[in-house]
This record gives C-alpha cells, structure tokens and sequence, in this order.
C-alpha cells in the first residue's frame, strides 16, 4: 500500500471547516469570492492533534485571505457527528471536513451514514505524521525482532495497547500476523492512557501515533522499535521502517486531509484547494508542523481522493482478515 508524508501516521481524527459567505448562493452556480468568517468546528477536545492543526491552519488562512476565523470544539461521537455533519451540509463550498484515519476505517467496521467516494469530495491532504511502536525505555527489547522473539517464547503474555479499531490496531495485526505471534491487544480509550499503562509497567508496548510519544521518544522514557512508513522519519533516524526489518512490506501513516460535501462546485473547491494548498507552503508552516510531529503533504484533487479509495480497501481487507470489531 503506498503511503505519502513529505512527499509519500489517538487517533482518528476530525475537524469540521464552515465558511460563511456574505454574499447568498444562488444554486451551485454562483460563488462569492468574499468570505467574511471562517469557522472550524473540531469534534476532538482543545490541545488534540486535530485542534492543533486547525488552529495553525486557520490562522494562516485568516491572515493571508482575510476572514476572521473561530475554533469551535465539539468532540463526541467517535468522529461521526462532525463527519456526518458535513455529509449532510450544503454543498455551496461553505463547509468543509478535516479527516484521518477514521475516515477510511469506519466504512469497513460499518459504523458511518456516509461514503467516503460519493458524500464528499477530495480538497488536500494537509499533513501525516507517523505510526510507531514503542516499548518502555528501560525494557529489554531493543528492536522489533527481540519483541517478537520473547512473544514467541511466551504466547500470548506479551501485550499491545493502542485505540481499539483504529489505524493503530490494524498496523499492529499486520506485524502479529506477519511474525505469527500470538500477543494480545490491549483497548485503551486512546494513545495517552495507554502510553500511562506502558511507563506503569502494565503493558509490554503500545501502537502509537508519533505527537503523542515524541516528548517521551526525545528523553528516553520510551524507545521506538519500528514505524509503519515508507521511509524512516527525520526526527527518528534510528528507528526502522517495517519493510526495512523484513517482517512485512507495509506501509501507513496516519494522515490529515480537507474534503467538501458531495456536489460542491468546482469554483468553490478550486478556491478551497487555493486556501489550504497556500497555508501549508507558507515560510513558517513547516517548522510549526514539526513542531507538533506532523509533516507538510500537499497531494489535492483527485490524486487525494484516489489515495482515500485504496486506503478503504486495505484497511477494509485487513480489518476483514484480523477480525477487528467496532468497539
């Protein structure tokens, strides 16, 4: 499966983008280039990875297009809300949706009203940012085939946490499968108490998402013994890709994209496309990304949307073999 991160990853994640327009829409074939005010609905609490992002994105947007610009969080629902939300919205380029992981998987755990392909349409893919499994820093296992070899050693006493149904637990089956080990998966209601479990010596490691772990990578309370992306990631030189420890060649990383409701015009997402595609490439940007463990993409349009359609499918076929269940 081909992945893309600076140029190809707790959890899913999802932020609604309203923009209200001054000017009425007279059907589908009238746009007004004057927005006064953009609001970024975020269906996740403040300081989450999918607020974080907004908020950079919004601030940008504001100051180099003009519109005033207001977060709003509103979590709940598993993501669904806000998705459904703009599933259902007018499509007039007003509203727009910030997606991830979740997006791609729910449809295979059949828990969403909506199609990925048909209820919306592909605007960018912003950011993505790693899928890393991590151990305990003062553990024994100092690389994915000494965990593997102690998980053979002792069936099924060794154990994964990580969000259960999730992008984090299918890379996790994909390398049980892959090493025929029998390891148990741990549900932990996302990456940050299972990370707790882990420095409490509750569990044997975590399938995490890179911002989560960064600040216990960098001291050392815990180690990275694997990511699932194509490349190694620039802050984690010494931590392998999967394909590189030859356990399996696949490849993910948890990704941030914008899409409209289905139907919206052209000139609408041409201008949608303009305004995300110019906040990413702006100078400061990128560092600000870094900062937070996320790193620029920039794939629009169609590309966009056919990278949402073979994300469906894999995740659908593995979730299919592994037998992971909607929590």
């Amino acid at each position: 499966m081909q992945t893309h991160r600076r140029g190809p990853v707790a959890i899913a994640l999802v932020a609604v983008i309203s923009v209200a327009i001054p000017t009425a829409l007279c059907g589908h074939g009238a746009w007004s280039q004057t927005p006064t005010t953009i609001k970024i609905v975020v269906p996740y609490p403040p300081a989450s990875g999918p607020d974080i992002l907004s908020r950079l994105m919004a601030e940008q947007i504001g100051r180099a297009q003009g519109p005033a610009v207001v977060v709003e969080n509103r979590p709940g629902g598993g993501t669904l809300i806000g998705t459904e939300a703009v599933a259902r919205a007018a499509p007039d380029g007003t509203t727009v949706l910030l997606v991830a992981n979740s997006f791609v998987v729910n449809p295979a755990l059949k828990k969403q009203n909506y199609d990925v392909s048909l209820s919306f349409e592909p605007v960018c893919y912003l950011a993505a940012t790693p899928i890393v499994l991590v151990v305990n820093g003062a553990s024994p296992y100092r690389t994915l085939a000494d965990l593997i070899a102690a998980a053979r050693a002792k069936p099924g006493e060794l154990s994964v946490a990580g969000a259960p149904a999730s992008s984090l637990h299918v890379a996790f089956e994909v390398i049980r499968r892959a090493a025929n080990v029998e390891m148990t998966y741990v549900p932990y209601a996302g990456t940050a108490p299972a990370i707790n479990a882990l420095i409490g010596g509750h569990v044997t490691a975590v399938s995490a998402d890179y911002p989560t772990v960064v600040s216990h990578l960098q001291s050392g309370t815990l180690r990275g013994l694997v990511t699932a992306s194509r490349q190694r990631a620039e802050p984690l030189p010494d931590v392998p890709t999967l394909a590189e420890t030859g356990v399996s060649k696949y490849e993910a990383d948890i990704f941030y994209g914008i899409v409209a409701p289905a139907k919206t015009p052209p000139e609408a997402l041409a201008q949608l496309t303009g305004w995300f595609s110019a906040a990413l490439k702006s100078p400061d940007m990128k560092p600000k990304l870094a900062k937070q463990g996320l790193f620029p993409v920039g794939m629009c349009g169609a590309e966009f949307g056919a990278f949402m359609r073979m994300q469906v499918d894999e995740y659908g076929r593995i979730i299919r073999e592994s037998g992971i269940k909607a929590e």
